[in-house]
């Protein structure tokens, strides 16, 4: 978030949107005709691939709702804007991934194992399989082009970007996109496994790992929109080099106390305490703070807001006063 332009951040949401849409429309199809192969085959593991792409179809429908509406401006009602809504229904995504896929394959397979199945033609599976894996490879192209923009943009690491991405809807995409290629795999291992031994035992296992993996994904998501609901601090380098810029100022003696907080994929808001010098005039401070407001702005474009307190420091307060020097990370 380091080096991104207003014209940058508008266009990452848009990008994140064409995403989106794409997973969706293609996760939508591959359902129907998963759930086709898993009724003419018999297979519990194409069944279980179905409700993972019915349940990936539901959460990039969520996500689109999250993009939408944390689109909204800042409002009476909501004068920091709308930018954590999107972390909601993001959550509710993650939830959708648990109940939708990972649930309902963990059932398939247990019943699997417990009642056995006797195995169909999975002609019509392997095909399936073999479109689906073109289809979500093309999904998850899309979603890795955009995160590597990103990551490049503010100079991170891919892997270190999207593990602490903000922008939960690419992060959804690709994982969940991953994890259906895996999930593919899983399937027709089963399938193959089935079509080899008789036995369904195979696909009762596969209908168990694609569950698990579901399992996986929905707890990785749920965990990361827990941490920006609850509220994340901008990375400690960019918190440094904020603290650096407020002290660029020749009226400015310390930054007492300095919070950071993500509202959104491109949006930050900063607070800070500051001790100004004891023979700046009360225009001199009002100019100063205009004037570190703007910088920050100028080197980081994703921070929206910025509040400074003009705080006495430890030297200007009474013996008995309580001093506050510390850098609470937030």
């Amino acid at each position: 978030m380091t080096g991104v332009t207003q014209a940058e951040a508008r266009n990452g949401g848009g990008e994140s949107t064409f995403t989106v849409t794409v997973a969706a429309v293609a996760n939508l199809g591959i359902a129907l005709a998963k759930a086709v192969a898993g009724v003419i085959s018999g297979s519990s593991a194409m069944l279980s691939e179905a409700a993972h792409s019915v349940a990936d179809t539901v959460t990039e429908l969520l996500l689109l709702t999250a993009l939408k509406r944390s689109e909204k401006p800042a409002d009476e009602e909501h004068p920091l804007g709308y930018g954590p809504e999107r972390y909601i229904w993001a959550m509710l995504a993650a939830v959708a991934t648990f109940v939708g896929g990972a649930v309902f394959s963990l059932y398939d397979g247990i019943h699997t194992l417990a009642v056995g199945e006797k195995p169909g033609d999975p002609l019509v599976s392997y095909i399936v399989l073999a479109i689906a894996f073109v289809l979500e490879g093309l999904s998850l192209r899309t979603g890795l082009r955009q995160a590597r923009g990103e990551a490049a943009r503010v100079k991170a690491p891919f892997k270190l970007y999207l593990r602490h991405t903000p922008d939960t809807a690419v992060k959804a995409v690709v994982m969940e996109d991953s994890a259906a290629l895996v999930g593919l795999v899983f399937a027709a291992g089963g399938l193959l496994g089935g079509q080899l031994t008789g036995s369904g035992v195979w696909d009762g296992l596969a209908s168990l790992l694609i569950g698990l993996l579901l399992l996986y994904v929905a707890w990785v998501l749920g965990r990361s929109n827990a941490e920006l609901l609850i509220g994340r601090p901008l990375p400690r380098p960019v918190r440094e080099r904020i603290r650096a810029e407020l002290l660029e100022s020749e009226h400015i003696v310390a930054v007492l106390e300095l919070t950071t907080l993500v509202q959104g994929p491109q949006e930050a808001l900063v607070a800070a305490k500051v001790d100004f010098r004891d023979v700046s005039t009360a225009a001199e401070i009002e100019w100063a703070c205009e004037r570190a407001e703007q910088r920050l702005r100028a080197a980081f474009p994703a921070i929206g807001r910025v509040y400074l307190d003009p705080t006495p420091g430890p030297a200007a307060r009474p013996a008995s006063g309580p001093v506050s020097s510390r850098d609470n990370g937030r």
